[in-house]
């Protein structure tokens, strides 16, 4: 094939070609694309010489910086510009791309007009950012269904755990052979819903993800006081099965105003958790108390337990998912976990320290309303 067959067919697929000359100056090789002359105030031709910095093609000026290196070293690749948009003389827009090459010992610069290829790379840039959000949707959707399931057989287990408080207390009552028979019977089945939700929970626990990019719309302001009284008047019989009293401070000052930014049934899960955490690590015939007290723009709410503490080594994972006491107590480890999040989406926090007379406390803080 001939040269000028080649440079016609150079030319037809809207490539310009440039021979480099020196710094921004060029030689044209080959015919010109009709393109060229919608960004130049002559009409240019083949062997003329053209200044990059004096045309209209102004992206390429930072792009032959790294050509230049590139054609001292006598590669034998190429060096793409990636895509750019110029606007001709009628402020009509178009799309380029630039390579550097090495040809022959002569350091060549092609200019394309992209225009179908344009359109199809922007089509598959489009459609894969939609494919993106669309599967990040998913995943949000997923993610939150996974909670919400959590959150559900906790508050389950919580319930359950106080029916099987109460069962055990009818033992000790003056129950008919009848009766105990439907006491046993009783029993045998919560025992099988706990195994149930301890399966259920155990099935799902690799796919519960972090709650910290979903939004909580704080409307309500609930009392976090009336929230404590609340959930120690549902656990006192569970309490009562290890003989743990279960109270409420008596320095509380009920004549402040206890309201907490938040949402009323996430802080009482909040709460039924750190007092059922409390539960499972306090010594029988012990207390657990819960205290109450401001702390500037803030409420302090802690749980203490006279239990055996947390071991130095499990302190730094407590709050993490699937975070387990040293007894592995049944559980999926997400109760301190769904804590943590909760009470940081509502400005708060969660922490804990070991009480010089031994034990535990837990404690949170959240914002005064109100």
């Amino acid at each position: 094939m001939n040269t000028s067959i080649v440079n016609d067919v150079v030319a037809a697929l809207d490539i310009l070609t440039l021979e480099y000359i020196n710094a921004g100056l060029f030689k044209i090789i080959g015919n010109t694309p009709d393109w060229v002359n919608q960004f130049c105030h002559k009409k240019l031709t083949s062997g003329m010489n053209i200044s990059i910095t004096q045309e209209r093609f102004c992206f390429l000026k930072n792009f032959l910086i790294d050509a230049e290196e590139f054609w001292m070293n006598n590669s034998e690749k190429k060096l793409s510009s990636g895509l750019w948009t110029e606007i001709d003389t009628n402020g009509q827009e178009y799309q380029f791309e630039a390579y550097a090459i090495f040809v022959n010992h002569k350091k060549v610069l092609l200019i394309e007009l992209l225009e179908e290829t344009y359109q199809d790379k922007q089509y598959i840039i489009q459609k894969g950012r939609e494919y993106q959000l669309i599967y990040h949707q998913l995943l949000k959707d997923n993610q939150k269904k996974d909670v919400l399931l959590h959150c559900i057989m906790h508050d389950i287990a919580g319930q359950l755990s106080a029916i099987n408080g109460c069962l055990s207390l009818l033992e000790y009552e003056n129950l008919t052979p009848k009766g105990k028979e439907y006491l046993e019977v009783g029993m045998q089945q919560c025992l099988k819903q706990e195994m149930l939700i301890k399966d259920i929970l155990d099935i799902f626990s690799t796919e519960i993800t972090s709650l910290e990019n979903s939004h909580i719309d704080i409307q309500e302001t609930p009392n976090v006081l009336t929230s404590i009284k609340e959930v120690i008047e549902f656990l006192k019989p569970t309490f009562s099965l290890k003989n743990i009293q279960l109270e409420l401070d008596n320095e509380i000052d009920k004549t402040i105003n206890w309201t907490v930014s938040g949402e009323k049934s996430r802080l009482d899960r909040v709460i039924s958790n750190l007092v059922e955490n409390a539960y499972r690590y306090s010594v029988q015939d012990s207390i657990v108390t819960i205290s109450l007290q401001l702390d500037g723009d803030y409420i302090l709410v802690n749980v203490d337990d006279r239990g055996s503490g947390v071991p130095p080594e499990m302190v730094k994972n407590l709050f993490q998912k699937f975070s387990q006491g040293k007894d592995k107590s049944g559980r999926a480890g997400l109760g301190l976990y769904f804590c943590k999040i909760t009470l940081e989406r509502w400005g708060g926090s969660i922490g804990y320290l070991p009480r010089p007379e031994g034990g535990s406390r837990f404690w949170f803080r959240l914002p005064r309303r109100g």
